[in-house]
């Protein structure tokens, strides 16, 4: 059976401010459009906490559940969080065969927690993953460094700039701003 397959997450931190920012498209295989409205970005631990996600849907959404356990546990330490959810990536062989990415981020961090359990603070506070990921990053760079756009306007243009590039990414755009 086909996997659905969740694609581009960007994300910006800049002057005190993190936006992640996610496309709505929702592929079945490498051929089918099966929803254009989906919500990739989420607040999470009361809000302070903005995930985005992308790979197998439903592997990212059981990896979303972990990782908010792991915040509650950890009152809300979000490197440690994702440090934990790593290993646990690492170690356990059901979750060690999930298929999908995040990225995280609190008021202070920006972190990629990969899909080989890795957790990844990505240089200067730009990032994305996903299908259109690359696009997306390339657009966010330029954006970030040639203009003086806040972090939520840098995402939704690098999101918007890869959904003209790339068929597994479109222009229903959802950011969320920590």
């Amino acid at each position: 059976m086909p996997e659905f397959r969740g694609t581009t997450i960007c994300a910006v931190k800049k002057d005190g401010k993190t936006a992640i920012a996610g496309d709505g498209r929702v592929t079945m295989g490498e051929s089918v459009v099966f929803k254009n409205n989906a919500v990739k970005v989420r607040r999470i631990y009361g809000g302070r906490v903005v995930l985005g996600f992308a790979g197998s849907v439903s592997d990212a959404f059981s990896l979303s559940e972990r990782f908010e356990g792991m915040l509650n546990k950890f009152s809300g330490n979000l490197m440690r969080s994702a440090v934990e959810l790593a290993e646990l990536w690492r170690n356990d062989k059901m979750v060690r065969k999930l298929e999908a990415m995040m990225i995280v981020a609190d008021k202070d961090q920006l972190l990629i927690v990969s899909g080989s359990g890795e957790v990844i603070e990505p240089d200067g506070g730009v990032c994305a993953i996903g299908s259109g990921g690359n696009y997306a990053l390339a657009a966010a760079r330029a954006l970030a460094q040639e203009t003086s756009y806040a972090a939520e306007e840098i995402a939704y243009k690098a999101l918007k700039i890869a959904s003209e590039i790339c068929v597994f990414t479109n222009d229903h755009i959802t950011v969320e701003t920590v």
